[in-house]
């Protein structure tokens, strides 16, 4: 009976142990629409052993978590925010991990004829000329911020516009279904796009500006302002990123034929 209850207690222990490796990670509404983290996460499990639990959020909220301390790493992508993030002390180190790109979606009928715009900015344009229906994330995130760097880059300002354009404050997912339901223009990720179950009369109307390169990076939190933060985990977490099983897993990852997203992280 004795050994029977050292055995328990030692079975009890490991389990315990095995359930202490775990890391928080914020990342972006747009990533985990998109169904990769539901092919990562239980291969990341099973290789390192390792429960990441996702924080899911707009960029901006990802940071300030970072900023916090309520992540042990961030996973987003808005440069610019990352640079700042760094600057101030808050990461560690940016690794680039995969790019895909944004695309701009709206009624099939597509009467602001954003079609047969020669780039972002005259698709912009377009809409705004049009007063069609827009709808924006309006959540600071990093599909938002991009969003409106290129109304900026169209010389047109989003705080002249009439209510036909509509500031969500809400995830990739939940501003989809807002353009569904008012059959209206949005800016998306093409990730996010492609596992949207709700298209209803939506079609994707333009992409292949340059400008809608989307790069998304991997941050740990920098256990030097956070000494509370799994650093350790964090960095295993990264070597697993950059690996060759996660550039097949990232790259391999498609929904009807149409890959997600482009694994770049340099070895």
């Amino acid at each position: 009976m004795k050994r029977l209850i050292i055995g328990a207690v030692a079975s009890m222990a490991l389990t315990t142990a095995a359930l202490a490796e775990e890391m928080k990670m914020a990342v972006t509404t747009s990533f985990h629409n998109s169904g990769l983290a539901e092919i990562l996460l239980p291969e990341i499990k099973k290789d390192l052993g390792l429960d990441v639990q996702l924080l899911v959020v707009g960029t901006g909220q990802a940071i300030r978590l970072g900023e916090a301390g309520d992540v042990d790493a961030i996973l987003v992508h808005s440069q610019k925010a990352e640079e700042k993030f760094l600057a101030g002390g808050y990461g560690t180190h940016r690794r680039e991990i995969m790019y895909n790109d944004f695309v701009f979606i709206g009624p099939k009928a597509d009467a602001a004829g954003v079609s047969g715009a020669a780039d972002a900015a005259s698709a912009l344009q377009k809409i705004a000329g049009a007063e069609a229906a827009f709808v924006s994330r309006g959540d600071d995130s990093g599909t938002h911020k991009k969003e409106l760097s290129l109304w900026a880059a169209a010389g047109v300002d989003p705080e002249g516009f009439g209510d036909w354009y509509r500031a969500v404050g809400a995830g990739m997912g939940a501003a989809l279904n807002t353009a569904s339901g008012m059959d209206g223009y949005i800016m998306s990720d093409r990730a996010s796009w492609l596992n949207f179950g709700n298209k209803g009369g939506l079609a994707l109307l333009f992409a292949g500006d340059p400008v809608l390169f989307n790069q998304y990076a991997y941050i740990p939190v920098n256990p030097e302002k956070h000494g509370h933060v799994k650093n350790r985990l964090a960095m295993q977490l990264e070597d697993w990123l950059v690996s060759d099983k996660a550039q097949d897993l990232i790259n391999g990852y498609q929904i009807n034929g149409e890959t997600l997203f482009v694994f770049n992280a340099k070895q």
